[in-house]
């Protein structure tokens, strides 16, 4: 076999682990009952508008998707999971909300260039893990003078903390495989889309959750409903120490964090111009 297709092959084999990844749990219930407010205000201020063309990339269960359809844009959401495509199509039908869904990898988009006026992903693609590839996506399927908005979590907020604190339980990444959270770092995310966009706006902000009494019921939800939460137990159930130590950890960082039933989840939320050359 080529190295080539060796590579292929790896590949095939790591997005297969992703895409089971996000089957696990429940994440439209995340979306849902826990950061609900995210989507919509990436749908605002990108500035999608009725007749926009946009597409959701790495778009779960439509947590972006569908408030930019009840604009009345023309909305394409896109994510690599079959069943997360599936609950956004019952979830639009339940709020009249028409788009279309498309299963994809974000690293290779299913896409014709310059398609799309607005390129959005919300706490999706920074899960892609070759970060280059997927930036180079955005891009490509963007029209020139067209708008990219990002919302993701940072490396220092709480949701940054929780997988640098899963991390010592979790099997080592593939080789080339990088950080999620990096993607919440604006010099980083500069530098995946460099001089190919322009005007660009980014800002830290905090989620408000409220969805959680303790810290023991955020640990168990994450734990039930969280793909790569319920993935790094599944690694280590057969090692109780490992179990309790992990337990330990989540409860800890959020016991640090939560002041009457309230947490703050820092995010950057990235925006700019795809240029014109």
């Amino acid at each position: 076999m080529s190295e080539a297709s060796e590579a292929t092959q790896a590949d095939r084999a790591l997005k297969a682990k992703h895409r089971a990844m996000w089957a696990l749990g429940d994440y439209p219930l995340v979306a849902t009952d826990v950061i609900p407010d995210l989507g919509p205000e990436l749908v605002r201020e990108s500035g999608v508008r009725p007749g926009t063309r946009v597409l959701d990339v790495a778009a779960g269960s439509g947590n972006a998707a569908i408030p930019a359809a009840l604009t009345g844009a023309d909305v394409v959401a896109v994510d690599l999971t079959p069943e997360l495509l599936e609950a956004g199509r019952q979830l639009a039908g339940e709020r009249d909300a028409k788009l279309a869904w498309q299963e994809g990898d974000a690293e290779q988009l299913p896409f014709e260039d310059a398609e799309f006026d607005i390129v959005l992903s919300c706490v999706g693609v920074m899960f892609a893990p070759h970060h280059q590839q997927a930036a180079d996506e955005l891009v490509r399927v963007c029209r020139p003078g067209g708008r990219i908005a990002l919302v993701n979590w940072t490396p220092e907020g709480f949701v940054g903390q929780m997988f640098a604190a899963m991390r010592p339980y979790a099997p080592p990444p593939p080789p080339g495989a990088q950080p999620p959270p990096l993607w919440g770092d604006e010099s980083h995310v500069r530098s995946l889309l460099g001089d190919r966009v322009s005007g660009v706006d980014a800002r830290r902000r905090s989620l408000r959750v409220e969805a959680f009494s303790g810290p023991e019921e955020f640990r168990e939800f994450f734990k039930r409903c969280y793909g790569p939460t319920v993935a790094v137990y599944a690694a280590i159930a057969d090692d109780p120490g490992k179990v309790a130590a992990l337990d330990t950890a989540l409860a800890d960082l959020a016991a640090g964090q939560l002041a009457d039933g309230v947490m703050e989840w820092e995010y950057l939320l990235f925006t700019a111009d795809r240029s014109s050359r």
